[in-house]
């Protein structure tokens, strides 16, 4: 039966998870702790694609301090793993470090494991218990993008928005530096490291001329930068061009696309993809099947803009969670864009709902984040 106190350890371990944010795909980021007689003994935690995972950091670091994990419980996050990958299998480490008893946040849905790992378990002996509840909802939550990903193969799409108060993204003039606040621009430099893949449309990347890279100080892993320019016409002046050379750079382009202009972007070291397109648009949902079947899967994309490029993954149904930022402004204007362009929804009652709505103070902002669909992944 699980207590209280098994609460405690697993939030222990879920704390220990959010270490190795950002730093872990295609892997989930994973936490684990080891008790003894009411002790803690050992814990760890994945810290990157290839290292030790959760399970054996911690029964390492038990062994390291002299600690006998014979008979002992261990908290993980997420299902053990019961393949063989880049490391071992976790439940067979569990097997010869002797545990009794394993208490697991959440399931792990990959077809490799996907209850596997709990069956192994039990099949030695072990006392297995599942968890439910809050504590089973924020497992589940930090891992979205993994467990979609695992599921159907596509990224998990954030699409990011700043905005004033009467919804406005810009002014009449195009201008936007800064609707939201300093607390909110370094908020979302802490989400671009953490995100496999950073997308932007081909307006906003001509008329906005942005990196789309973690500018956060120390060290951050840099997003493979993604640009819908259905006709290639990114400036090799820009940024993003120019800087290819120093980090990943893919832009997707329709069939009809000037070779002329798709052969200098690959001379400049961009990468250029091709979708089977519906006249002149980059299809989407072939793009995001392309980027999540790349050899270092894309599990996670943060849409940063513009507006015809977030109509297009609305009309797609491609976007998971919505995060805005409200800064305390009135901006006004007819010719002001709005975070979502295109022709838009003919009824209110045709408009896309949101789900599981929260929010919180970021600065002088308001942050609220929601997703397009009831069901955790």
């Amino acid at each position: 039966m699980v207590s209280g106190i098994d609460i405690s350890f697993m939030q222990r371990a879920l704390n220990l998870a959010e270490l190795a944010r950002g730093m872990t795909s295609p892997n989930p980021i994973v936490g684990a702790v080891i008790v003894k007689d009411g002790e803690v003994i050992g814990e760890g935690y994945h810290e990157r694609a290839g290292a030790d995972h959760a399970e054996v950091a911690a029964i390492k670091a038990a062994r390291a301090a002299g600690r006998d994990t014979a008979g002992a419980t261990i908290y993980v996050t997420l299902e053990p793993c019961c393949h063989t990958g880049r490391t071992g299998p976790c439940t067979v480490a569990l097997k010869e470090a002797g545990m009794a008893r394993v208490v697991i946040a959440s399931l792990d849905p990959s077809t490799k494991v996907n209850g596997k790992g709990l069956e192994f378990l039990r099949g030695e002996g072990m006392d297995v218990e599942v968890l439910d509840g809050l504590v089973a909802a924020r497992a589940r939550a930090q891992n979205e993008a993994f467990r979609k990903h695992s599921v159907t193969g596509l990224p998990f799409v954030i699409f990011k928005s700043a905005m004033s108060l009467d919804g406005k993204i810009a002014t009449f003039t195009g201008d936007s530096r800064w609707i939201s606040g300093e607390e909110s621009r370094e908020l979302v430099h802490a989400l671009r490291g953490e995100v496999d893949a950073i997308a932007v449309g081909g307006g906003t990347a001509l008329a906005d001329d942005p990196m789309l890279t973690c500018r956060l100080p120390g060290e951050h892993r840099q997003p493979l930068r993604v640009v819908f320019d259905s006709q290639a016409r990114l400036s090799l002046e820009s940024q993003l061009v120019r800087t290819a050379g120093r980090f990943l750079t893919i832009v997707f382009a329709a069939a009809g696309a000037d070779k002329g202009r798709v052969a200098a972007l690959e001379a400049a070291g961009v990468e250029v993809a091709f979708t089977a397109a519906a006249g002149e648009r980059v299809d989407i949902g072939a793009a995001l099947t392309q980027l999540g079947s790349r050899p270092e899967p894309v599990i996670s994309l943060l849409l940063e803009g513009g507006p015809a490029l977030a109509a297009s993954f609305m009309e797609a149904g491609a976007i998971d969670k919505v995060m805005t930022f409200i800064a305390p402004k009135l901006i006004g204007g007819r010719e002001a864009r709005t975070p979502v362009g295109g022709e838009g929804f003919r009824m209110v009652g045709e408009a896309v709902p949101l789900y599981r709505l929260s929010h919180e103070s970021v600065g002088d902002d308001v942050l609220l984040t929601a997703y397009t669909s009831e069901e955790e992944w």
